[in-house]
């Protein structure tokens, strides 16, 4: 009896909170959810430049702890007693600016999911408390300061799109949650925690997490579904990287670390629909979405609506590319299979330099991989078929789905709910900072299958168990910024997924299901709100839906008026309020960290920490000045006074040998950057494809990779893979004109029949500079957009789907 007691104590987790105060000290008394564990944390008052936390390691019944309450007041009544402060549900970190520390609590919280028996909350409340008592006054000299740096930080909205659970490592996917020998890899891998650097602090004073939840920041969404009048719990969650985040012009491409921008991880789980104490069927499968892998870069301007692509030529043997395609090695295995569905004919040369030069570093990487090993591609115009009526798009997207299915499988096992549930999913937190994982009585993935098939206590009847299928590898797709038509292609690959994992269950008799079935739309539902959702994390906006609704066979005059005004509020977002809300990411996630004596983020011309934008009342020129920004190291530095002759900035690279240089080893080489107007790029004729007439052998496309497997090459596309048969997929293709991805039109209106490019260009020529372009940063809190525009717009821009 002592040893059970011993175990449930030890496998407990806390998940509701009392915090106390003293003039001394806080206490915070935490519970876990039958009320059998209570703890005790004190947290130091006295000293305003340190953080002091102390955890009693006695566990206490609710008795105890009572008392031990009773007995803190009495011993502090000259200085006014023990006082609550507030009841909370876990503490998302600590953090100091200039003066003292705070502490982050969430007060309210919702469950929004569970997963095998564990909740998944999203927060609905949140408070910021100063830790020192207020006898402990803050300098006036930096109060000022210290105050922006606090509304920056609560400028992160905690109450949108973060989700946790106490017991199920949210953070992973069910696949890694589950005992392999790779268990200790992923045990502490905090890639899509949000408030890591929030909750060091305390995590290296007490060694566990039993007071802290680690925040993911994406997408949750968890519904009831059915087929052939058979229900399932479908689960679709998405893991926005920590690594390298921020907002669309910002943040681009690929840092020297392998990390990318806008790297999101996104996982579809199916439940099986099953009587309680029944055998339950699940299956996961995951794709990814992060920007193309190379140094490049775009430069906001408010009166360019579309910049130029800025790609930087510094990184000649690919490595920073090279370390992002081994990362993903690691994490999901091989094979690694690229979905790049830019542009590959162009008339100006813009999403196709990009192209270009992605398709000689995947072939320069794959030269020294084995065979087994070479990364898998598929690059394939997704705009140049979306305009042609008679391609169905998202059945050729679920051709390529299919195919890279084939090669990573999926993830699916059996489980049993029975006495020895606690064994089988382990609600424990570890000791070194990571959180429960999903256990089975055995810590072998191989004998997984067995447990599941032999482990049948309290559980009466036959059943038929199947061997446990694991996914190898992954599907990583892309497209500019990672948003629109990636969103449309992840759409395809959980279609085509689904098929496949209802199937295993054995809810359907083929591998398929139809792409004009109600399941289908319910499906295409979900995965564009996670798309509208991601979109607006990144790029200001929902995202552009136009097949979606054409799919939905929505009325084109509103399909065309709901682009046309995500186009406006994204161009708003990233000009006027994108500066600011990177300083909040930044500062949220630690990678600018305030000092006394050192200029503050706002003062900053660029930012050595991670890319933070600079501001002020000069922040933008008469003619179109660029935002000036710092790239990652390996990137460059463009100054706002570079204009060309036309519309373009040529952007050169202009970094010190010594402290830039990312890859010491490597000779300078030629460090222009290539732009639209790039004297290395001929855009006088009409050809379509870029034509370089002044730099060493750039980078062309091969028909044949010797180095890679078989090519399938289209030459009339420039659409090439290795993986299938371009000219089968894209027999469907057409020969319309190159149009923008995002082109909109208003039927019917004074601006009808023209892109939204050219309506936002014009406005930007008509509007006077006190209209159209307002300092960026309000000092004195008003909205900053400015001068000529309404309250209630600004409010639409920062939050609105559409304009009221």
């Amino acid at each position: 009896m002592a040893h059970q007691q011993q175990d449930s104590i030890t496998n407990a987790y806390l998940q509701k909170f009392r915090l106390y105060e003293t003039r001394s000290n806080f206490y915070m008394i935490g519970r876990s959810k039958n009320r059998s564990v209570w703890r005790v944390l004190k947290i130091d008052r006295s000293e305003p430049a340190e953080l002091n936390i102390t955890e009693d390691s006695t566990t206490y019944t609710e008795v105890e702890c009572c008392d031990l309450l009773k007995r803190i007041h009495d011993g502090n009544k000259s200085t006014g007693g023990l006082r609550f402060v507030t009841t909370c549900y876990g503490i998302v970190g600590f953090i100091k600016f200039l003066g003292p520390y705070y502490m982050l609590l969430i007060t309210k919280r919702r469950k929004i999911g569970v997963i095998c028996g564990h909740a998944v909350y999203a927060i609905t409340k949140s408070e910021i408390l100063p830790i020192p008592n207020s006898t402990v006054q803050p300098s006036v000299a930096y109060s000022k300061n210290e105050n922006r740096y606090k509304k920056l930080l609560c400028s992160v909205d905690l109450t949108k799109d973060f989700y946790f659970s106490y017991s199920y490592r949210v953070m992973h996917s069910f696949q890694k949650n589950l005992p392999t020998h790779e268990r200790g890899h992923f045990l502490n891998e905090t890639m899509f925690v949000w408030n890591e650097f929030l909750t060091s602090g305390i995590h290296n004073q007490l060694k566990n997490n039993l007071w802290t939840v680690a925040l993911v920041y994406g997408y949750f969404k968890q519904v009831k579904l059915s087929i052939a009048e058979k229900d399932f719990k479908l689960t679709l969650i998405a893991r926005r990287s920590r690594h390298y985040a921020g907002t669309r012009y910002l943040k681009r491409g690929v840092n020297e670390k392998g990390r990318v921008a806008n790297d999101v991880e996104t996982e579809q789980i199916v439940f099986e629909d099953v009587p309680e104490g029944c055998p339950v069927q699940i299956s996961s499968v995951v794709q990814n979405r992060g920007s193309i892998p190379l140094f490049w870069s775009q430069e906001t301007s408010r009166l360019n609506i579309k910049p130029d692509i800025i790609l930087s030529k510094k990184d000649h043997k690919y490595d920073a590319t090279k370390l992002h395609f081994e990362n993903l090695v690691k994490r999901y295995g091989n094979p690694i299979i690229i979905l790049n569905l830019i542009k590959t004919k162009e008339k100006r040369p813009r999403e196709s330099l990009l192209r270009v030069e992605f398709a000689h570093a995947i072939e320069l990487i794959n030269k020294d991989l084995p065979e087994e090993n070479r990364l898998k591609f598929l690059h394939w115009d997704l705009n140049k078929y979306s305009r042609n009526k008679s391609t169905n798009v998202l059945a050729l997207l679920g051709k390529v789905a299919t195919y890279a299915l084939n090669l990573t499988g999926f993830f699916y096992c059996q489980v049993i709910p029975n006495s020895r549930s606690e064994e089988l999913f382990n609600g424990s937190r570890d000791d070194n900072g990571g959180h429960c994982c999903l256990q089975t009585e055995n810590n072998d993935a191989d004998n997984f299958k067995t447990v599941i098939s032999h482990g049948s206590s309290g559980v009466s009847g036959d059943f038929s168990f199947k061997p446990p299928k694991f996914q190898t590898g992954v599907l990583r797709t892309n497209c500019i910024d990672c948003l629109d038509r990636t969103n449309v292609a992840q759409y395809a690959y959980g279609w085509a997924a689904l098929g496949r994992q209802l199937h295993t269950i054995g809810y359907i008799d083929a591998p398929v299901i139809e792409l004009d079935s109600a399941l289908a739309d319910d499906l295409m539902r979900i995965y564009e709100k996670m798309g509208d959702t991601l979109a607006l994390q990144y790029g200001g906006s929902a995202a552009h839906n136009k097949i979606f609704c054409q799919r939905r066979g929505q009325w084109k005059a509103a399909t065309q008026s709901q682009e046309f005004f995500r186009t406006l509020q994204r161009y708003y977002s990233n000009a006027y309020m994108d500066a600011e809300k990177q300083d909040a990411i930044n500062v949220f996630l630690g990678h600018y960290q305030p000092q006394i004596g050192k200029p503050a983020l706002w003062e900053l011309d660029s930012d050595q920490h991670y890319d933070v934008g600079s501001r002020g009342s000069n922040f933008f020129m008469e003619k179109a000045r660029l935002i000036k920004r710092s790239l990652s190291v390996g990137n460059m530095l463009f100054d706002g006074n570079m204009l060309c002759d036309g519309s373009s900035a040529i952007g050169i690279a202009q970094k010190d040998e010594e402290s830039e240089q990312p890859y010491p080893d490597k000779t300078q080489g030629d460090t222009k950057a290539l732009s639209e107007s790039s004297p290395e790029i001929s855009c006088e004729s009409d050809s379509s494809y870029p034509r370089y007439t002044n730099s060493a052998s750039p980078p062309q496309l091969p028909e044949e990779c010797p180095n890679s497997d078989r090519i399938f090459y289209n030459r009339d596309s420039f659409n090439c893979s290795n993986f299938l048969d371009v000219d089968w997929l894209s027999s469907s293709g057409n020969s319309c004109e190159d149009e923008t991805y995002e082109r909109s039109t208003l039927v019917g209106s004074p601006i009808g029949g023209q892109s939204s490019d050219n309506v936002m260009n014009e406005m930007c020529t008509f509007a006077s500079d006190s209209e159209i372009c307002p300092t960026v940063k309000a000092q004195d809190g008003r909205n900053p957009i400015g001068g000529g525009f309404s309250d209630r717009f600004a409010e639409w821009v920062t939050h609105g789907d559409m304009f009221p």
